[in-house]
C-alpha cells in the first residue's frame, strides 16, 4: 500500500496533526493539498513539504465552513492535478464550558466547522472521486467519538456526529469504490490541547499538573500522550488501504484510554 502520485487534501495542514500527516503522505510520494485558512501559512508549509519530497505539495485558502471556498478549492486542485484521491477531514477547534454557560455562537461555531466542513468538503470531492472510480475519505474523530468529558458538550456532539457522517458515506460510496473512515485519537500534545490545560483547570477547580495526569492522561494504560506520528500512521493506513474490505470504521489511537 503505497500513496505515490496520489492527490491528498488535508484540511487544517498548515499546523498539528494535519501537518504530521501532511509530512507522511509527501514522504510516500503523494502530491498533497495544504488547506488551511491562513494561506501565508499553508504556502509555507507546502514548500518546506516540496523541498523535502518525494511528494510535492500545494497550498490552497479554505474556509471549511464557506461552501463557495470549499467548492473553490476543490476545483482549484482538480485543475492543477485533475483528481482527488483522498480527502482528510481535520480541521477542528476545541472550545469548552459547563452546558449551562455556553455560548449558543460558540456551540454553532464548532459544530460548523466540524461538521458542516466534513460535510461540504465530502460533497465537494465526492464527484470526483465516482468519476476516478476509488477515494478514501477520513474524519479526524476522537476519543470523544465514542467517550465523553466534562466541559466539552459540543465536541463530543461533533466527534459523535463524525462516525454517523462517515457510515452513510461508506454506503452511499461502495458502489464508486469510496470508503470513509474515522481517526479516534486520544490527545495528543498540540497547541490546541495545550490550551486546554490551563482552561480545564480553571473551570475544574483543579491544578493545571492534576488536568494532565488525571483528566487527559488518567485512563490511559501508560500515562502517555498520543503522538501526531501515531495518528499520521494510521491516517496513512486508511488512505493507501485499497479496497471497500475497510470502511464505515473508527481506530482508536489513545494508549488504551478507550478499548472496544
Amino acid at each position: 500500500m503505497n500513496l505515490k502520485d496520489k492527490v491528498c487534501i488535508i484540511t487544517g495542514a498548515a499546523s498539528g496533526i494535519g501537518l504530521g500527516i501532511a509530512k507522511r503522505y509527501v514522504a510516500d510520494g503523494a502530491k498533497v493539498v495544504i488547506a488551511d485558512l491562513k494561506l501565508d501559512a499553508a504556502q509555507k508549509t507546502a514548500d518546506a513539504l516540496t523541498a523535502d519530497g518525494p511528494g510535492e505539495a500545494m497550498a490552497v485558502e479554505m474556509d471549511v465552513t464557506d461552501e463557495d471556498m470549499v467548492n473553490a478549492g476543490v476545483a482549484k486542485v482538480i485543475d492543477t492535478w485533475g483528481q482527488i484521491d483522498v480527502l482528510v477531514s481535520n480541521a477542528g477547534v476545541q472550545i469548552v464550558h459547563p452546558i449551562e454557560d455556553f455560548p449558543f455562537d460558540q456551540w454553532k461555531k464548532l459544530l460548523s466547522i466540524h461538521l458542516d466542513g466534513a460535510f461540504l468538503t465530502s460533497k465537494a470531492v465526492m464527484p470526483h472521486m465516482q468519476k476516478a472510480g476509488s477515494g478514501s475519505i477520513i474524519f479526524m474523530g476522537s476519543v470523544h467519538s465514542k467517550e465523553a468529558s466534562a466541559l466539552k458538550s459540543a465536541y463530543v456532539t461533533a466527534k459523535h456526529g463524525l462516525l454517523g457522517l462517515a457510515r452513510v458515506i461508506s454506503k452511499e460510496g461502495a458502489k464508486h469504490g469510496i470508503r470513509a473512515n474515522v481517526i479516534c485519537p486520544g490527545f495528543v500534545k498540540t497547541p490546541l490541547v495545550e490550551k486546554q490545560i490551563p482552561e480545564q483547570a480553571r473551570d475544574l477547580g483543579i491544578s493545571e499538573e492534576e488536568v494532565v495526569n488525571k483528566v487527559m492522561l488518567g485512563e490511559t494504560v501508560d500515562q502517555e500522550f498520543t503522538t501526531i506520528e501515531d495518528v499520521a500512521e494510521v491516517a496513512h493506513v486508511f488512505a493507501a488501504f485499497p479496497t471497500n474490505a475497510l470502511t464505515g470504521q473508527s481506530l482508536v489511537v489513545s494508549h488504551g484510554w478507550y478499548m472496544n
